[in-house]
């Protein structure tokens, strides 16, 4: 965080946005949202909420696909394989 002083904007403030963390599943935000990726593409999300992968295993990746419903993880101190 900056301590430095901001010139006060004229215009208002950006609505504040929700982002939900599931269990074993997507970030939950709410949207409609612009997305930036890393390589710069701006993806526009207009729909009321928008799942992110948080898993990679989505095709279409940063949204999520439900891919990660299809691998189950293992508990902890499993020895199935």
């Amino acid at each position: 965080m900056s301590s430095e002083p901001r010139a006060p904007s004229s215009s208002t403030p950006p609505d504040r946005k929700r982002i939900v963390f599931t269990d074993d599943g997507p970030a939950l935000v709410d949207g409609p949202i612009d997305l930036v990726t890393a390589d710069g593409t701006v993806l526009h999300c207009d729909r009321f909420q928008v799942a992110l992968c948080l898993c990679r295993r989505s095709a279409t990746y940063p949204l999520c696909d439900t891919s990660h419903r299809r691998r189950h993880r293992r508990e902890p101190g499993s020895t199935d394989r």
